[in-house]
């Protein structure tokens, strides 16, 4: 099985990438707009103008692959911070105080900020276009 799937690895992060980058977008215009569903809960203002903008717009670099590594480390350090205060002194483990999904993007989004975008970005075309300029090759 390793040896078939292993040839799609660039393009199975790829897809990852895309797919948690969209889904914290997702989170982002939750609570910036109310959009797609509103938010189930009303939040502190300084959560919902602070988070906000780091998911959504963290979200779509991580998505679409721009400066993929430094949007993904803030990322990972938002949801770190949003475990400890909204999760962690609830309980000790994840399971018992709902913080499963904050651990989860907070270790993917590391995870990608050690790996940078990959293929299928904008980082990738950015830099083809800076070594076909330059006539350097890497």
């Amino acid at each position: 099985m390793k040896r078939i799937l292993s040839r799609y690895n660039l393009q199975g992060y790829a897809l990852m990438r895309i797919i948690v980058g969209f889904l914290f977008l997702c989170h982002g215009a939750q609570k910036l707009f109310g959009f797609p569903i509103a938010m189930p809960v009303h939040a502190p203002a300084f959560i919902i103008y602070g988070a906000g903008p780091i998911e959504l717009i963290g979200g779509a670099l991580v998505m679409i692959g721009l400066f993929t590594q430094w949007a993904a480390f803030i990322a990972s350090g938002e949801m770190a911070v949003a475990y400890w205060m909204a999760h962690g002194p609830k309980a000790l483990l994840p399971i018992q105080n709902n913080g499963e999904l904050a651990v989860l993007y907070c270790f993917i989004f590391l995870f990608i900020s050690t790996q940078g975008s990959g293929e299928w970005s904008l980082d990738a075309v950015r830099n083809r276009h800076t070594v076909a300029k330059s006539g350097h090759t890497k």
